[in-house]
């Protein structure tokens, strides 16, 4: 098992990472840069390292030379940032340091989202339409004829994230310009890169996520499915597990298709499978997201396993302690988001001090915020300030519970 960890992100997941560590004996290295300076997972680490800007979090070499320098074993890399570049994931094979996660193969193959599409399609597995290869900033011309030819509405999606940041909508061929060029620029700031590659759009869809996780002796499971299909912004802002949309006999086929999804790609530690689902039901294989997820904490609440105690644990070598038959699906769990943010003011980020913060609890409510009163909400991030997440023995249950955490919740400054 691992002796030091450093958590190569921030904000929540940070402190997520940093108190199963805690709990399993493990000693953590925290970075940060000036404006995070007050972040709770700034002071619950047993060393903390400035970096030297917000953009540092997405410099593999100075958090390589961090982690070498502090003689850690292991790097944590949350989700964002650097969670997906299997370049850093070979630097640190390289330099005898454990990457949390996926190899970087694994996560090369994924990254190719035309590449995965292709090779599900060719296993037989329904999959979305989608342009055959990306575009880049100088292609115009031939992204619309790939628009023109799959089809409006169409969605737009970067070649380096997922459903969220850097994706649109478009209509009609009349929005197309205007829609390519915020995409490239979202997905640029977000990712680093403007490649885009071309949807049908399935409207309305449910976006499904099937959590896996898997041992490096072959061994796999899922821990069920959540869905996300409340967004703003492109956002997912409440989800929910078990999913909506499925039937039982539907569940038990889509749950089986991602798992014969994961054996396909050789997903190793934790992978999140996303479908898309029409309102017939019908479902689509979207892409295989090979890290944790901001909403891991519904399998957790539904299931009682701690994932990322998981992730350390494969990543040290060790098997699945579970199996399909052993895992224990309890109730239902919705999860929220809390966002500083004015939906007053056409949901404009509002950083700044938090003079008084009071958050919820009670039986089966859980929080993951890296705020308290007095800190601060960087201007620099993401405004995920923190999630809410709820479980009850069924839906009624759990809504109200939510309602009453929600009401309880106070945020000011």
């Amino acid at each position: 098992m691992f002796n030091k960890i450093l958590i190569a992100n921030r904000g929540e997941i940070a402190v997520r990472v940093i108190r199963t560590c805690r709990e399993m004996g493990i000693h953590t290295v925290a970075v940060y840069e000036a404006s995070d300076r007050s972040s709770l997972h700034v002071r619950l680490a047993d060393e903390c390292v400035p970096l030297p800007g917000p953009r540092s979090y997405m410099e593999p070499e100075t958090i390589l030379a961090i982690a070498q320098q502090h003689g850690v074993d292991a790097i944590h890399p949350g989700y964002g940032y650097l969670a997906e570049d299997a370049d850093f994931i070979r630097a640190c094979d390289a330099a005898g340091i454990a990457f949390i996660g996926p190899p970087a193969g694994v996560v090369e193959t994924l990254r190719n989202k035309i590449g995965a599409l292709e090779t599900a399609r060719a296993a037989g597995i329904p999959t979305v339409v989608h342009s055959p290869r990306s575009f880049a900033e100088t292609e115009f011309d031939q992204l619309r004829a790939a628009a023109a030819e799959i089809g409006y509405p169409i969605v737009l999606k970067s070649c380096r994230g997922g459903r969220g940041r850097g994706e649109r909508v478009v209509a009609d061929a009349a929005h197309l310009t205007e829609a390519v060029r915020r995409a490239q620029v979202e997905s640029q700031t977000v990712y680093g890169n403007k490649q885009l590659y071309v949807e049908r759009a399935i409207l309305p869809a449910h976006q499904v996520g099937v959590q896996i996780v898997a041992d490096r002796q072959g061994n796999l499971i899922h821990l069920g499915e959540r869905e996300g299909s409340v967004v703003q912004s492109n956002q997912k802002i409440i989800e929910e597990e078990p999913a909506l949309c499925l039937t039982p006999e539907r569940r038990e086929e889509l749950l089986a298709t991602a798992v014969r999804l994961a054996q396909l790609f050789k997903v190793e530690n934790l992978a999140t499978v996303e479908f898309l689902v029409d309102d017939e039901g019908a479902f689509f294989f979207s892409e295989i997201k090979p890290r944790i997820q901001i909403a891991h904490t519904l399998a957790e609440m539904v299931s009682r396993i701690d994932l990322v105690r998981e992730q350390i644990r494969l990543e040290a070598g060790e098997s699945l302690a579970y199996r399909q038959a052993d895992v224990e699906r309890r109730g239902h769990a919705i999860m929220c988001r809390v966002q500083a943010e004015d939906p007053l003011n056409h949901y404009l980020p509002t950083p700044g001090r938090l003079r008084q913060v009071r958050l919820p609890g009670g039986a089966e409510v859980r929080v993951d915020t890296y705020v308290y009163s007095g800190a601060d909400v960087p201007p620099y991030y993401d405004p995920l300030v923190a999630k809410v997440t709820v479980w009850g023995e069924d839906r009624p249950a759990a809504v109200k519970r939510m309602r009453r955490a929600l009401e309880d919740l106070g945020l000011m400054g």
